[in-house]
């Protein structure tokens, strides 16, 4: 006759060494869980260590590009990079989503023509409800169910931005950008940026060359980052579709010096500025109530997320191992 085993039998070693056993494989299997959601939280979280990288071979200047940076040598109308090619086709686009779409503030209505106008002859697009919801359905329908769910409207706005330079390349503008001269000498780069603060570049400005792999890159990670990170509506925004996100595809490209960044502060679109480009009137609207208190974290904010993850693969641990330990107590009643 077999005589039956129960952990009670085993002596205090052993049982220290199966409970060992057992909390390592409940680890091995929460991480194989979570495996994704690690990747994509430690690619956010890294951004700081890993934008810097290699920087100087993406920051515009005057010494590698031979590009002047303050734009005092361009005519303010300077509508081409002759005598380079222009690799960005001559399109604006501005989006007007939500309730902006039909009630414009009154400044905006300035800034927008003020593009309009120093750049005559280039193609315009205002994109709004309408026409952004029938354009993402035609030219992305595999992405429409989601674009539709995003829970705050600024998410629709940043990921049309994406679609939009992919399939037309040009000019993504936000609405609160008065434009003080012409971008024409920008155009003999395939994508151009501002830097943003504290790391990263800003999506309120971008220029792109047509079907560009990098921005394709942005629009097909997408889906992966649509999470509700934190708990946070600012958070959600930044690292699902804003500045953060759009920097993390950004620094995992494998040669970064054609995706090229203005430097800051020079050219960031940080509060209400003026640039050597644009007046920024700094009237966002989206910012929520903690946008101040993830801004504040800085270089931090690694810290914050890995602890957010962390936290969730512990509760899924001890989820399981309580229920490891019931099924083993059922079992010693039994037996």
């Amino acid at each position: 006759m077999f005589q039956h085993l129960s952990f009670n039998s085993l002596n205090p070693n052993r049982e220290r060494e199966w409970r060992g056993v057992g909390l390592a494989r409940n680890h091995g299997y929460a991480i194989f869980c979570f495996r994704h959601l690690l990747y994509t939280s430690w690619t956010l979280a890294a951004l700081p260590l890993h934008w810097r990288a290699h920087r100087e071979s993406f920051l515009l200047s005057q010494e590698r590009d031979n590009f002047d940076v303050t734009f005092s040598n361009y005519s303010i109308n300077q509508l081409s990079a002759s005598p380079y090619e222009d690799l960005v086709p001559p399109v604006l686009h501005h989006i007007a989503l939500g309730r902006h779409g039909t009630q414009w503030r009154t400044e905006w209505k300035e800034t927008v023509q003020s593009c309009i106008d120093i750049h005559p002859g280039w193609e315009t697009h205002v994109w709004t409800d309408d026409t952004a919801a029938q354009f993402v359905e035609d030219k992305f329908p595999d992405l429409k169910e989601m674009w539709d769910s995003y829970t705050y409207p600024v998410e629709r706005i940043d990921a049309l931005r994406y679609m939009l330079l992919y399939e037309y390349g040009g000019v993504v503008l936000d609405m609160d950008l008065k434009c003080t001269r012409a971008l024409g000498p920008l155009r003999r780069f395939s994508f151009v940026a501002p830097e943003a603060h504290p790391v990263g570049f800003s999506v309120g400005f971008m220029m792109s060359s047509r079907r560009n792999s990098f921005v394709g890159d942005i629009v097909n990670n997408l889906a992966t980052y649509n999470k509700h990170w934190l708990g946070l509506p600012y958070a959600t925004v930044m690292f699902s579709t804003g500045c953060h996100y759009a920097s993390v595809i950004h620094a995992a490209q494998p040669d970064r010096s054609s995706l090229k960044i203005l430097p800051g502060p020079m050219h960031s679109l940080n509060g209400r500025v003026t640039t050597p480009t644009f007046e920024h009137l700094g009237s966002s609207s989206w910012h929520s109530y903690d946008a101040r208190f993830i801004t504040s974290l800085g270089r931090r904010m690694h810290q914050v997320v890995f602890f957010c993850v962390g936290v969730a693969v512990a509760l899924l641990v001890r989820r399981r191992l309580i229920c490891t330990l019931g099924n083993r107590h059922n079992i010693r009643e039994v037996m």
